[in-house]
């Protein structure tokens, strides 16, 4: 009887204790704090650019920023570490995978990544402030200062691509009947998906003042589309094991995107700034992304039938096409829809967001500026071209994934 009365409460006492301590499915603590870095840096990076659209000035503490040096501080700190108990720990069982530096210090090459990173981004922080107090405010992302910040926030995300991706390499294609093993594999390859998709949104961010949707009748926009993406996306892509890897990618990057600007609109913002030409009472929504998903789920079909049958030269030949001819065929229409539609100036599509310092009545403000004409020939002539890069970037792209389909250290 005794016996009888115990055994259900034993076993849901195991049951406890068994989820307290597999939570992480076996995933080291560290792997699972630099994505969620990556996540603090990308929304603190699009928060501040709001803030400035909004706001105007920004302090050394402002709250965007908080948010950035939680990401590097993170990441930094759970990186180091590690770094620090492979070097002091030799019984570590993962000092056999680790990589030795400066001839003392052993750590995976992601976590080196992300301590090099959150010092960049850190290091930064003062000298940005120091230029808002010589130079004023600024008129554009790539100031010196914001330079620096961005290759430290690549940095410390790439680290996390690469902490995910050593896990993963581990594992390998091998197949388990084992249930644990088998959500420890998903998970680990979900969260390479995520860390990839993060890294996605910063590229575009990086190049989001040459691809606005006014420019998308516009060869140039197709062209730093082809310098941008095709390069990322093969390398993330061939890396990926999953079959529908770059679907998810770009899906986290299209949501990484939105959230903020569907929710920072829903509260109060007013300039602090002048000239105040448009005087706004909430905060100013960034940009509607690319719908890079549809080139995204084109290029999984195309790299799950013929990866492994063509050369990398044909597959990135054919990448270069698929990707090009998908984002004209989505992004002409949705680019024109975006900027000319009062359909889209609304708080979805955030048509309507216009910095305080911009004038509202500005008369290309929802149609096309000649500026960006083209007739038929010149446009054909510089989508051509725009190929050719696409090609280029996507066979460096190629490269690049086999590279990273061997890291495991």
């Amino acid at each position: 009887m005794q016996s009888a009365l115990n055994t259900p409460v034993s076993f849901a006492v195991d049951e406890r204790l068994n989820r307290a301590v597999d939570w992480r499915l076996g995933i080291p603590l560290y792997v699972y704090a630099v994505v969620f870095s990556s996540l603090c840096i990308v929304w603190g990076l699009l928060w501040d650019i709001m803030w400035h659209m909004s706001i105007g000035r920004d302090g050394l503490f402002a709250p965007p920023h908080l948010l950035m040096y939680v990401g590097a501080v993170v990441a930094g700190l759970f990186s180091g570490f590690k770094i620090l108990q492979l070097t002091f720990q030799r019984s570590h069982p993962d000092r056999a995978v680790s990589v030795r530096f400066w001839g003392v210090f052993y750590g995976s090459l992601g976590a080196l990544y992300c301590v090099w990173g959150a010092l960049a981004m850190l290091t930064s922080a003062p000298f940005d402030d120091w230029w808002h107090n010589t130079y004023g405010l600024d008129v554009q992302i790539l100031t010196p200062p914001h330079t620096i910040l961005l290759l430290g926030m690549m940095i410390v995300q790439f680290g996390s691509i690469i902490s995910v991706l050593a896990l993963q390499n581990r594992i390998g294609d091998r197949t388990t009947e084992n249930e644990l093993e088998k959500k420890q594999a998903f998970r680990i390859r979900l969260m390479f998906g995520i860390s990839a998709g993060l890294l996605l949104s910063v590229l575009f961010v990086l190049f989001s003042e040459n691809m606005g949707e006014w420019a998308s009748h516009n060869t140039s926009y197709y062209t730093w589309a082809a310098i941008a993406f095709p390069i990322y996306l093969m390398a993330v892509g061939r890396a990926s094991p999953l079959r529908y890897g770059l679907t998810i990618i770009t899906a986290v990057y299209m949501l990484t995107m939105l959230i903020p600007s569907w929710i920072l609109p829903l509260f109060p913002a007013t300039p602090k700034l002048g000239p105040v030409l448009n005087p706004i009472t909430h905060y100013q929504a960034f940009v509607f992304p690319l719908l890079l998903i549809v080139p995204g789920f084109l290029l999984d079909k195309l790299m799950h039938r013929y990866s492994g049958k063509l050369n990398d030269w044909l597959l990135a030949g054919a990448a270069a096409a698929v990707f090009m001819f998908a984002l004209l065929a989505v992004q002409w229409p949705f680019g024109e829809f975006l900027h000319t539609s009062p359909y889209a100036r609304n708080w979805f599509f955030l048509a309507e967001s216009w910095s305080y310092g911009d004038d509202p009545t500005w008369e290309y403000r929802y149609k096309y500026h000649p500026y960006f004409s083209q007739t038929v020939e010149q446009f054909a002539l510089g989508f051509g071209q725009a190929l050719l890069i696409a090609f280029v970037s996507a066979r460096i792209g190629l490269y690049w994934g086999n590279w990273m389909k061997r890291v495991q250290r």
